[in-house]
């Protein structure tokens, strides 16, 4: 008589038998895809989808909560979860409902591991599909899926290159440009053989270490420094040379290449170990060529810089880190984005190397460095990878070839080490991201640490800091930090008076006291920070401003509510209230948060203040600044435009308005979105009642003070030509601050005047 099997072993066949999984057990050790599906440029909320046998399916919300989005945002590479969404919040997926009932532990690493009813196995209907919305900050080391990977099979291989400096002036440079090549492979250091190495390999090796060009070597010389080496018993190189582990035989490159890992390469020799890898050869050397940005400063001379790296025609922008952006070109005069059709690696080190980089380590697609705002210069561009500029590269207009801004390109450069991430760290803080900053310096010859000194320290010298950390950027800027501890040993304040224009690659090149002066030696004082990897970008609407100026007489009595708020010339406390009238320049503005992260006030709900004439509650109190200048810059009117409340006035299709003033909501302006002030509002105008006729300069700048983080505060201002003749006003080439190369701007004959604007 057979015995029965066990119930384990019974229940086990019987869930074979149904096709779904054990209740409450991992599913299969195979990681499935997971996606999230929604707002196009908010990469980190959507609804949650899966792949599962080569189809995309949905989660069921049922048993889901926090923990569940966790596994779920930690495997798609985010920190962790804020929320999760029930019902379908992100529309209703189609194709197969795939898990049901999801429990997880929290310390899975993928959602394939927690417990389900089993694939496919669900009683729900798709208005039950679960949303998540992960935090923002990406785990680190973390490489986008969407990275163009121009690398072969062999490219896990061929890890790392760097230089070995053998000279003593070598080992003296920061950054080191010269050396003995070394590859790692496998997880091993090897160096590489000289026989039949080229220029070619020089230029990829010096790609990877960040320096957009190699020079010549002197081979003779250092052919005598491995022979007196090989001959000197004191040292091991003779045993080591003689060893095939020890080599990598031969490279072969292009030129072209991104990575070395994409060049043909030769490991060992083709007849097995018995063969020397490098016989009679030593070590290949390169010597790199840095670019601008990295080489010591010296003394000025009398020969001038050539123009094209005075000029490049291209940029970078919204980067975190130095080497990386939204790419903009330069044409016709006007700063626009590139259209990732057709965008890879080799293009993308074509960038990187004219702006003094190495070769691109990514080509990033889907706007995930920010969306622009202007033309769409560029598309399918075909680069070679022998280009000197992107302007060399075949490439289709990008206004005609079907592309939005949500498929803006973007890079990440290889950039020199510096070591600059060393003279500098944050201690106190509650996370690694935030703290006292501390800084090391020379002092007395000797090298020490400190503290910063926090008279005048303010956002561009934060967003210095947290770049140096390779932290991003500054979320704010701390002037008290007595609630956070410094290092023992480094409280004392080392320097003091730093003045950083927001561009250097640490705080040490930054302007700063000779002798340290500070109004306090230690504690309460020091400088601190807090930094993240995305930020918010705000950009006015210039072609709206030319779109909607007019002149208004408005009479005294109408503007009584807004003569309350300061929103008038100081000549108005003088008239005869309420007889007589303001000439008032009106116009729309409309400004989009074009970064990475919502616009939030700098204060809490508790500081908001009521406005009883417009009857909400403004959560910031310098937001933008209207003027009208002379044509040398002096101020002839002003708006008094201070008190805003924040909103989503609109938002694109498929993105949800976060941020409303009604009825005390929260307030903001969510990524993508935009605020718009309609000219026909209250103090939505300049005053021009004193102003006489001639050509001015119409002036808008928003978060004037640096009061909020933002990545990018060169496109915070916007101006117009104005030209007013006492019954009629005109605005053209009306443009952000970095829309336009300097003094390239449109004449008046090429702009269509606005005439339709009588009093």
């Amino acid at each position: 008589m057979m015995r029965s099997p066990p119930a384990t072993l019974s229940l086990l066949l019987l869930c074979l038998l149904l096709g779904q999984a054990p209740l409450g057990r991992p599913q299969s050790p195979g990681t499935p895809k997971l996606r999230l599906v929604g707002p196009g440029n908010r990469p980190e909320e959507g609804r949650l989808e899966v792949l599962y046998q080569g189809q995309w399916g949905t989660v069921c919300d049922d048993d889901f909560a926090l923990q569940e989005a966790n596994v779920a945002c930690r495997q798609l590479g985010f920190e962790g979860a804020l929320t999760w969404a029930h019902s379908a919040k992100y529309g209703p997926g189609e194709g197969p409902i795939w898990l049901d009932n999801v429990r997880c532990a929290g310390t899975e690493s993928s959602l394939g591991q927690c417990g389900s009813n089993g694939w496919g196995v669900s009683d729900c209907s798709h208005s039950e599909d679960v949303g998540v919305v992960c935090q923002p900050q990406r785990q680190r080391g973390y490489l986008s899926e969407r990275v163009s990977n121009a690398l072969g099979p062999q490219g896990r291989r061929l890890e790392e290159v760097r230089l070995k400096p053998i000279l003593a002036s070598a080992k003296r440079r920061n950054p080191v440009t010269e050396g003995a090549v070394e590859v790692k492979y496998e997880g091993h250091w090897r160096q590489v053989c000289d026989q039949g190495w080229t220029r070619n390999n020089s230029k990829v090796v010096c790609g990877m270490l960040g320096f957009p060009s190699e020079a010549p070597v002197n081979g003779h010389y250092y052919r005598k420094v491995w022979n007196s080496k090989m001959r000197d018993p004191r040292f091991r190189l003779k045993s080591l040379a003689q060893k095939n582990s020890f080599w990598i035989h031969r490279v072969s490159c292009l030129g072209t290449e991104p990575h070395v890992a994409s060049c043909q390469v030769q490991v060992a020799p083709a007849r097995g170990k018995l063969r020397p890898a490098c016989p009679g050869g030593m070590h290949a050397v390169v010597s790199c060529v840095a670019g601008p940005r990295f080489r010591p400063l010296k003394a000025k001379s009398g020969r001038k810089e050539p123009r094209a790296e005075q000029e490049p025609r291209v940029r970078l922008r919204s980067g975190a880190q130095v080497g990386e952006g939204r790419v903009e070109v330069l044409q016709n005069r006007q700063w626009g984005t590139v259209c990732d059709h057709g965008w890879n690696l080799i293009s993308a080190s074509v960038v990187c190397r004219q702006l003094g980089f190495g070769s691109a380590k990514e080509a990033l697609f889907g706007a995930q460095l920010g969306q622009g705002l202007g033309p769409i210069h560029l598309s399918e561009v075909r680069c070679k990878g022998s280009e000197r500029t992107l302007g060399e590269c075949p490439s289709l207009d990008g206004a005609h070839n079907g592309c939005q801004h949500e498929n803006d390109a973007a890079v990440r450069c290889n950039v020199p080490n510096m070591g600059f991430q060393n003279q500098v760290r944050l201690a106190g803080g509650r996370s690694p991201e935030e703290g006292v900053v501390e800084v090391q310096v020379e002092v007395n010859g000797v090298r020490r640490w400190g503290t910063v000194c926090s008279d005048h320290w303010g956002l561009n010298e934060a967003m210095v800091t947290c770049r140096q950390l390779g932290l991003g950027f500054a979320s704010h800027a701390i002037k008290d930090t007595w609630y956070w501890q410094a290092t023992a040993g480094a409280e004392e304040v080392v320097m003091s008076g730093v003045r950083c224009s927001g561009t250097e690659l640490a705080l040490q090149q930054c302007q700063r006291h000779g002798p340290v002066h500070c109004s306090h030696s230690t504690g309460r004082g020091s400088a601190g920070v807090s930094c993240t990897d995305s930020a918010p970008d705000l950009v006015m609407n210039a072609q709206l401003v030319q779109e909607t100026a007019y002149l208004e007489d408005r009479p005294l009595s109408q503007l009584y509510c807004a003569h309350e708020e300061n929103c008038l010339s100081k000549s108005a406390d003088h008239m005869d209230w309420p007889y007589g009238h303001r000439r008032l320049l009106r116009f729309s503005s409309q400004i989009f948060n074009l970064g990475r992260a919502d616009f939030r006030p700098k204060t809490g709900r508790h500081s908001w203040i009521w406005h009883q004439c417009h009857m909400h509650y403004h959560s910031i109190e310098v937001f933008t600044h209207y003027d009208l200048l002379t044509l040398n810059g002096s101020k002839v009117a002003e708006g008094h435009k201070a008190s805003f409340c924040l909103e989503d006035t609109n938002c694109p299709a498929g993105l949800q308005r976060r941020y409303a003033c009604a009825n005390f909501g929260e307030q903001g302006v969510t990524v993508g979105c935009w605020d718009t002030y309609r000219h026909d509002i209250d103090c939505q105008w300049v005053d021009i009642t004193d102003v006489g006729p001639g050509d001015y300069i119409f002036q808008v700048v928003v978060n004037p003070k640096y009061e909020v983080a933002e990545s990018d505060f060169s496109n915070n201002m916007m101006q117009c030509r104005c030209k007013y003749n006492g019954h009629q006003v005109w605005l053209h080439n009306c443009h952000t601050g970095d829309s336009y190369r300097a003094n390239a701007e449109l004449s008046l004959e090429q702009e269509q005047r606005l005439r339709n604007n009588l009093i």
